[in-house]
């Protein structure tokens, strides 16, 4: 029996754009410590969340405990037990200071029963409110027993007015907080570099990861990471990784049990899962690789974060367990639940009970209680209600040919009930990135044209990471001509004799370096398709490298974006007199990843063309458009606007 959340079901929408627009029903869920309760993060209207507590018992009922509507104070992000009747939970804010967009974190504590309310991160002056992005995040669960956890806490200088030196280190540092009391001492001192750290899951900081600002003003590329060795002692230098060409050591999970850190390194040109010693010997041993793609998760379980497997994504996302009794169990939940994909969300302290969520292609995601002792498997709680009675498509991987033979592989998603795509509406639509792919599962977008009787491929043109170096390329801005080039040649497969949609329906629709997809297809191929749709969409490189300058990031940025005839010949922006058929275009004005700007000047240089465009403008949403009422408005929006 599922729980259902207190004040019960609202009615929904018959509306498939009200529907599939609709966030997802549940944010985040955790299970507390002695497995006997749940905490979950309910989204509704507008920006409203609640959290609520439930007891894991059959029948019980949620009481919800605290809520938050996006304003001044923030909006809950996530929730995890300090102790079985204690929470922690992140706060996340946005704002606009100056014409520049802000966001800030905080970590807040709250009795399971509700009440007796703690701020942990460090107050900050309203000066600096917006401007610190690091309100602090829990490094640690293992010292919750007594209520207690680390947590890096960002500082400010305090200054002697009459002398004005500072009396206080400014940076990052970390410190045990009580979180029914607030009190706290210090454990690490703060680094004005510090970026993040890592503790053994045991209460001990064993790495710190720094990047400097360089004399210009702009970011250092490199992330400098520093151990320090079991017995204490100071910092010693471990390895580098170089954000604008992704090369180095990146560290991600300490292993007590051995001394080592593993993270992600290249290993014959892709991402591979490498473990090293923390003694400085940079002795790396390589825990998996994969033959033909990239290695991109390390999968930890409990409150002490145990590593117990790897993840990669071929056709589908694939587990390797190197905890065989941890493989034996996963295997056994995805047979018993028709094969869909498993994950381990949360466990109990002692491991006795686990919080899994399987999903697939045709489930947008169901949370279960499992005891594995009584072998007993119940259903908890659904991500999106909203669709619980509709019938989804499934996700068919396929692979087509590019200009020059080059097979691509992508996703196919047919209307409900239709096993071709003879004679259909069909939709590119290129992912964001670009140092991203897609997978197989469920997408809230594709799935919503479909049930629409659209065919819509996804593909994982050459400039997608996952693949390897030699797939991603130069990426996919500098080696745009390739990605574009296979982004329309997908379109071109769609509409070919074999395949048979209708050439004269055919469309582009992308969001982010998707969107810019969208458009750039329109320039380099201005026949083929007949819609644009393009959601906060980069249009302008050189644009783009200015923004990235202002933000700190113009050093990284100017190396990723590169310079050459391709920052004139790759913008949108700067090619509209190319594009012959209608744009539409969505932004969200609270953008931090993509400004709104980007698409404001798209929508000039097609006016100055006297070309058909439209811009919608969000007020004070980000780069998701985080409200199910803005996606909703803007898939209504689309699907009068592509032709069908």
């Amino acid at each position: 029996m599922a729980f259902v959340p207190a004040g019960g079901a609202q009615a929904q929408d018959k509306d498939n754009a009200a529907r599939f627009g609709a966030l997802e029903s549940i944010l985040d869920v955790s299970l507390s410590p002695d497995g006997k309760q749940l905490a979950f993060i309910e989204q509704g209207v507008k920006r409203m969340r609640r959290l609520y507590v439930v007891d894991t018992t059959e029948g019980a009922r949620p009481r919800q405990i605290l809520s938050s509507d996006g304003g001044a104070g923030g909006n809950l992000s996530w929730c995890g037990w300090v102790t079985a009747t204690r929470l922690a939970c992140q706060t996340f804010a946005r704002a606009q200071v100056a014409g520049d967009i802000y966001g800030a974190t905080n970590i807040i504590a709250l009795d399971a029963a509700g009440g007796n309310l703690k701020v942990l991160s460090n107050r900050r002056n309203s000066r600096s409110l917006y401007s610190d992005f690091r309100g602090g995040s829990v490094l640690d669960w293992s010292a919750s027993d007594n209520g207690s956890l680390l947590m890096t806490r960002s500082y400010v200088p305090e200054y002697d007015t009459g002398t004005r030196i500072a009396s206080r280190r400014e940076g990052l540092g970390v410190d045990q907080i009580d979180s029914v009391t607030g009190a706290s001492h210090r454990v690490e001192v703060p680094n004005d570099d510090a970026i993040f750290y890592l503790s053994d899951g045991h209460g001990q900081v064993r790495l710190m990861a720094t990047q400097s600002w360089m004399g210009s003003g702009q970011i250092n590329p490199i992330i400098h990471f520093l151990y320090r060795p079991k017995g204490g002692g100071n910092w010693k230098p471990l390895s580098d990784y170089d954000v604008a060409s992704e090369k180095g050591f990146e560290p991600l999970a300490i292993d007590p049990s051995t001394d080592r850190v593993f993270g992600f390194d290249r290993v014959d040109g892709r991402k591979a899962v490498v473990a090293m010693p923390l003694d400085g010997s940079g002795a790396a041993t390589t825990i998996y690789a994969h033959p033909e793609v990239d290695v991109d998760d390390i999968i930890r379980i409990g409150r002490n974060g145990r590593i117990v497997g790897v993840s990669f994504a071929t056709d589908k996302r694939v587990s390797v367990m190197t905890d065989p009794a941890m493989e034996r169990m996963t295997e056994a939940l995805s047979k018993a639940l028709g094969g869909k994909q498993i994950l381990i969300s949360d466990a109990s302290a002692d491991e006795s009970k686990y919080l899994v969520r399987a999903s697939s292609d045709t489930d947008p995601g169901q949370y279960f209680l499992f005891d594995p002792k009584a072998k007993i498997l119940r259903p908890l709680l659904g991500e999106r209600d909203a669709l619980a009675s509709l019938t989804l498509s499934p996700v068919q991987p396929i692979n087509y040919p590019a200009a020059d033979g080059t097979m691509i592989p992508g996703y196919l998603t047919l209307p409900p009930g239709r096993s071709d795509a003879k004679g259909l509406p069909a939709i590119v639509m290129p992912h964001g990135g670009p140092s991203a792919r897609d997978e197989w599962g469920f997408d809230w977008m594709a799935q919503y044209f479909a049930q629409s009787g659209y065919a819509v491929l996804q593909p994982n043109f050459r400039g997608s990471s996952g693949y390897g170096d030699a797939w991603y390329q130069k990426n996919g801005f500098q080696s745009w001509r390739t990605a574009i080039g296979d982004v329309t040649d997908a379109g071109r497969w769609l509409v070919s004799a074999q395949q048979g949609a209708d050439p004269a329906k055919l469309s582009i629709v992308g969001w982010s370096y998707g969107g810019y997809a969208a458009l750039q297809s329109g320039v380099l191929a201005p026949d083929l398709f007949k819609a644009i749709v393009a959601i906060a969409p980069v249009t302008d490189l050189d644009q783009l490298k200015r923004e990235e300058a202002s933000k700190g990031g113009g050093e990284i940025n100017a190396r990723f974006i590169g310079s050459g005839p391709h920052i004139k010949e790759g913008s949108p922006a700067q090619n509209a007199e190319a594009i012959k058929v209608p744009v539409l275009m969505f932004h969200g004005s609270f953008d931090q990843n993509v400004d709104i700007a980007q698409s404001r000047t798209m929508k000039r240089a097609l006016d100055a063309k006297g070309k058909r465009a439209e811009l919608i403008e969000y007020p004070e949403l980000a780069h998701s458009l985080e409200t199910g009422e803005a996606r909703t408005d803007m898939l209504r929006k689309i699907s009068a606007f592509l032709p069908h």
